[in-house]
């Protein structure tokens, strides 16, 4: 396998837990470099392994994507003998991420206080839907309830239709890199104390970190968010606006850009007309400017119009889809695409590793491995048992 040369090289994480949020902090980690060991059932392993097209004997093609960077290991944490082997791994890791539900590491023997005990450096990073404490915690908590509760889904869609939900699990999403984030700070604190804590990161508080002024507008002014469809209200212009042949976001609503804007559509009296002279103004009349630009834009092919408005400095773009992206001469040159080697598939292009690091960067070093695919060579190089004990374990099912 490709050496990790990423920021986090030489960091040992330990993957309990499946589908989204707790599996994408440990691919946030391993892009980073981390040499993250992923424990799964034997037999079925991950069930991200199944969702998604595609039914390659590694998994579907989203398991590609999960999976990378990560070593596949079975072991059945529901009995006495693979719970002893998880603690064996915990002892010569630097983080371990699960996401159970609260309490159930405690039933396995494995809770915070023996984890801690076995290896006083190790940082356990806890990602659930509603956290470790508090009366909802023990409830199941996914994505979509919190993102839910965190305020996002009463703000998606159209103020007369009941709300949305995005196209991806970002609740799921967000608990992920919250809970890198808590796992890196933990790493920096342990410089100073040598010792290891709790991360926990919470589904519901993760969507409500990214709420902007969400509750701070209702504390302060008694003002309440709506669903706005395609804009923000009082944010002019911004907007999706038609073309010739598709349509193309506009984002003009600086004061100087919307009269770079307005020069670009042959109407600079528009930045000075009292109507939309500032902010405030444009933010007013709204729906009168978006029809204003929607009229101008609608008989110029999208090329075109891209074109005018970049030379204008005023940010635009396409509404990509997949084929868009691989084509992008902007994607291509910055690497924000990678083909990545997989038995099933061929190669595969998936995003690449993220944020990029001008001197460690991080990298895909390969996709999601076949179920359990790393087990032996994790069991007698890592945890140290002999062959003939991991096969005596094969044998009676544990791993």
């Amino acid at each position: 396998m490709p050496t990790a040369t990423g920021p986090l090289a030489g960091i040992r994480v330990i993957e309990l837990g499946q589908v989204i949020a707790g599996p994408f902090c440990g691919q946030l980690l391993g892009d980073l470099g981390a040499d993250v060991i992923k424990v799964e059932a034997p037999g079925t392993g991950d069930v991200l392994r199944q969702w998604g097209p595609g039914d390659a004997a590694g998994g579907s093609v989203w398991w590609q994507v999960a999976g990378r960077n990560k070593r596949s290991v079975t072991i059945d944490l529901r009995v006495a003998e693979g719970q002893r082997l998880a603690s064996l791994l915990a002892a010569e890791a630097d983080i371990l991420i699960e996401n159970f539900r609260p309490g159930t590491l405690e039933k396995w023997g494995l809770g915070w206080e023996r984890l801690h005990e076995v290896n006083p450096g190790l940082i356990l990073v806890r990602v659930s839907g509603y956290g470790q404490t508090g009366p909802f915690a023990g409830l199941p908590g996914y994505a979509a309830v919190g993102e839910a509760m965190g305020g996002l889904r009463s703000l998606v869609g159209y103020p007369d239709r009941p709300p949305v939900r995005i196209g991806v699990s970002l609740g799921d999403s967000l608990a992920g890199m919250f809970a890198a984030l808590g796992a890196v700070a933990a790493l920096e604190a342990r410089h100073s104390s040598g010792l290891g804590q709790v991360v926990d990161a919470s589904i519901y508080e993760s969507v409500l970190g990214i709420t902007e002024s969400l509750v701070a507008d209702w504390s302060a002014l008694g003002r309440i968010r709506e669903r706005s469809g395609p804009i923000l209200p009082g944010i002019a212009p911004s907007n999706v606006y038609p073309t010739a042949d598709g349509e193309v976001i506009i984002a003009a609503n600086q004061d100087t850009v919307f009269g770079r804007l307005c020069e670009a559509m042959g109407c600079p009296e528009l930045a000075t007309d009292d109507r939309f002279r500032d902010h405030r103004a444009r933010g007013e009349r709204q729906e009168e400017l978006d029809r204003i630009i929607a009229d101008w834009s609608r008989g110029i092919p999208s090329a075109q119009l891209l074109e005018t408005l970049r030379e204008a400095s005023v940010p635009s773009g396409l509404l990509y889809q997949p084929s868009d992206m691989v084509d992008d001469p902007h994607m291509r040159a910055r690497g924000s695409l990678v083909e990545v080697p997989t038995d099933g598939y061929g190669p595969v292009t998936m995003q690449n590793a993220f944020p990029m690091l001008s001197g460690t960067p991080g990298s895909v070093r390969w996709a999601g491995h076949a179920l359990g695919a790393d087990t032996d060579d994790v069991l007698e190089n890592v945890v140290g048992l002999s062959s003939d004990r991991i096969s005596a374990l094969r044998r009676d099912g544990i791993v």
